[in-house]
């Protein structure tokens, strides 16, 4: 049995609970997951 997880789904759930838990750092988490998004979407990386 193998599990696949879709990182962009992951990273999304990561940013939303960061910026549940602070959200004076909302700018930051959400430079942050465009810039991995879109690194992502560049180099085609599948995890």
């Amino acid at each position: 049995m193998t599990l696949h997880i879709d990182l962009i789904p992951v990273l999304s759930i990561i940013a939303g609970i960061l910026i549940l838990i602070k959200p004076k750092l909302l700018n930051y988490v959400v430079a942050i997951y465009l810039i991995a998004v879109g690194v992502i979407q560049i180099f085609g990386l599948q995890f």
